[in-house]
């Protein structure tokens, strides 16, 4: 605290002093030096983003070079971004202490190759002064394409794999929050905008931006220490637990930090119309958890429940939600349609309760090789220790105890990452959920994923265990590669930015053959590949409420039934 105190101080003395001058080139370089030491340290996927993607993290003297190149505050920032954004992990960013964000007042994303505009707020953009509709195509916006502009923000966007990046960086070109963006600030008042009609004419509009939160230009001037320089403040989430679980719940936790500007993205509702007939039963009121429902294809009565994220607020009225509606598809449908397109992840365990009420028999979850510190080796011991204080049950116990001898191991043998270890019980394998009297309670009529290049972290692990023991085909595209648990922290001790770095990598149950990556049984990237590939994000689904892309998931559910009658 006394640290803190100081620096706070110093901070405050030297703002009165000059409220323009810039951080240090020494003061940039040794912040720079906290940021990869901590990802040293802590970063899971080390070798395989060294190995398979050609980028070591340790491989500094460039990123230094160009420090010393930079001329203010802000363009030391974006340094810093660009070098987390080298990572290609989309658990894994470098935010300013700013709150500043721009907005135009409409969204766009990728459709057929094309950045299209998919919603418009008519409150701020009256048709009357700006007509452009939903479907048409933004050709630039002051002067940049619309596809020099994905690759100006790529940085900013990086969702691991290409599709995912370039819908987020199309997101950031109509909304732009400089905690991602460091010049975000230089805008001006107004954008010019030129967008191309569906009926192929050309029109360009005066759109002003909307600009709230407190810019960020200079984060200095700070004074450096005479005799060393002030060290990171970094959180530390592993430390002395009073609550023994907390170390689980930080291994467990699989969901990515945004991309909030996307449509639907965590969303209850799917992205598109449901089926024609739909018999909706949740998704009507607050409290429902989930948006589900049957309709009639066929000869065939089939359900449909939507997952958006593996992150209620109480997991265990979800969990009661979801098994009461299980409980009715089982008996009153021949197949059900589980959708998880644009969801974030979440908890990896109650990924696993998820997949105990639609997998009836034992089936591999997904493992994970956890990154061995000393840091892990003291917490987990403490943790083992509280709970065998507490009378925790014996399965809590065995998974500490596993936990802890992998990363003992580990460490004596001087590896950066353990085997592949569960994080959600004391064993890889895994039953299904039970009734009084032993039988398993989970559904066991066809099953059918719908993911998209958006289904993220614990949306990566869901598909995979689905597709790893069988349950049914996956539909839509491959899912994002967002593949281990994330935290963050504070990081900086000059210039304050915030990080957030994945600790993991996702093993599953064999290794993957692609053409883009190493064989290797990670998520990370990779991402799980659908059995039935079909692309939401055309024009045809953005302007008919996604009626091809539900006809044919509809179409092959059918076929999946009739398969397994």
């Amino acid at each position: 605290m006394r640290l803190m105190l100081t620096r706070f101080t110093l901070i405050g003395c030297a703002f009165a002093a000059s409220a323009f001058a810039q951080l240090t080139v020494d003061q940039k370089i040794a912040d720079f030096q906290q940021l990869v030491g901590l990802y040293d340290k802590n970063y899971g996927p080390y070798e395989w983003k060294r190995d398979a993607l050609k980028f070591d993290l340790l491989k500094t003297a460039p990123w230094i070079e160009r420090l010393k190149a930079t001329k203010d505050d802000l363009d030391f920032y974006e340094v810093m971004v660009d070098y987390v954004a080298s990572l290609n992990d989309a658990h894994d960013t470098y935010n300013l202490p700013s709150t500043f964000r721009a907005s135009l007042g409409f969204s766009t994303d990728v459709y057929d190759g094309i950045v299209l505009v998919d919603s418009i707020t008519r409150t701020r953009l009256p048709a009357a002064n700006f007509p452009f509709q939903i479907g048409d195509e933004l050709v630039s916006v002051d002067g940049r394409t619309a596809a020099q502009l994905l690759e100006d923000f790529r940085k900013y966007s990086i969702l691991a794999n290409p599709r995912s990046t370039r819908r987020e960086a199309a997101a950031l070109i109509t909304v732009r929050p400089q905690s991602l963006m460091p010049h975000a600030v230089d805008l001006g008042d107004n954008a010019t905008v030129v967008i191309r009609r569906q009926s192929g004419s050309m029109e360009t509009y005066t759109i002003p931006w909307l600009k709230t939160g407190l810019p960020l230009r200079v984060i200095g001037p700070v004074p450096t220490p005479k005799v060393a320089p002030l060290q990171a403040e970094i959180e530390n989430p592993i430390g002395n637990e009073a609550d023994y679980t907390a170390p689980l719940r930080r291994l467990q936790n699989c969901m990515i930090p945004g991309p909030y500007a996307i449509l639907n993205f965590g969303g209850r509702s799917p992205i598109f119309n449901p089926p024609s007939g739909f018999q909706i039963r949740l998704g009507r009121v607050a409290s429902d958890v989930f948006f589900s429902g049957t309709f009639k294809a066929g000869a065939y009565n089939i359900g449909f429940i939507r997952i958006p994220d593996y992150a209620p607020a109480d997991s265990n009225a979800a969990l009661n939600q979801f098994f009461a509606e299980i409980a009715y598809f089982q008996a009153n449908t021949d197949g059900l349609i589980v959708d998880e397109m644009r969801n974030p992840g979440g908890s990896v365990l109650y990924v696993n309760q998820i997949a105990q009420l639609l997998i009836p028999y034992n089936f591999r979850s997904i493992a994970f090789e956890v990154r061995a510190t000393p840091d892990w080796v003291a917490s987990i011991s403490s943790s083992l220790t509280q709970a065998k204080a507490q009378g925790a049950p014996q399965w809590i116990l065995d998974e500490f105890q596993i936990i802890l001898d992998e990363i003992k191991l580990a460490n004596s043998e001087n590896r950066g990452r353990t085997g592949p270890l569960p994080l959600s019980y004391s064993r890889i394998d895994i039953d299904p959920f039970t009734d009084g009297q032993g039988n398993p309670i989970a559904y066991t009529k066809p099953l059918m994923v719908l993911v998209d290049e958006l289904s993220a972290s614990g949306g990566d692990a869901f598909a995979a265990t689905i597709q790893d023991n069988k349950r049914g085909p996956l539909f839509g595209m491959r899912t994002m590669g967002a593949g281990g648990n994330v935290v963050g922290t504070t990081i900086g001790t000059y210039s304050e930015g915030t990080t957030t770095y994945t600790e993991s990598l996702m093993n599953r149950k064999n290794p993957i053959v692609t053409t883009d990556y190493p064989t290797a049984p990670y998520v990370e990237n990779i991402g799980v590949r659908p059995e039935i590939v079909n692309d939401y994000m055309t024009k045809d689904n953005l302007l008919t409420g996604g009626r091809p892309f539900v006809d044919a998931f509809t179409a092959a559910m059918v076929d999946w039934i009739k398969k397994n009658q």
